[in-house]
């Protein structure tokens, strides 16, 4: 952390048993209250976060999502319209495609 970072405060307000148990365990690490705390909030943090970030699927949901890649529906109704009015306006220049961006 540099010199110029700003810091926040975090209190918690707990029973004594639980502050003596946080405390005893801080100790067993050789670490203060405050470093015992904020690395332990900070694990958990962590652990959270790349929980929910993780895409977790069935078996059943990676089988239909292979066979989905495998063997793609086809485009509906509307799907085909919009495409065939898309190729229309690219064909007769009233649409032109520039670096990935519609004019």
């Amino acid at each position: 952390m540099s010199a110029t970072e700003e810091r926040g405060r975090i209190t918690a307000r707990v029973s004594s048993p639980i502050a003596e148990k946080l405390q005893e365990a801080a100790d067993l690490m050789g670490a203060t209250l405050n470093q015992f705390l904020v690395q332990a909030a900070l694990k958990e943090a962590n652990r959270v976060i790349e929980r929910e970030h993780t895409i977790r699927y069935t078996r059943e949901d990676a089988a239909m999502l292979i066979n989905l890649l495998d063997s793609p529906p086809s485009p509906n109704p509307a799907l085909a319209k919009a495409f065939a009015q898309y190729k229309t306006k690219v064909e007769n220049g009233t649409l032109i495609i520039r670096a990935g961006r519609s004019a």
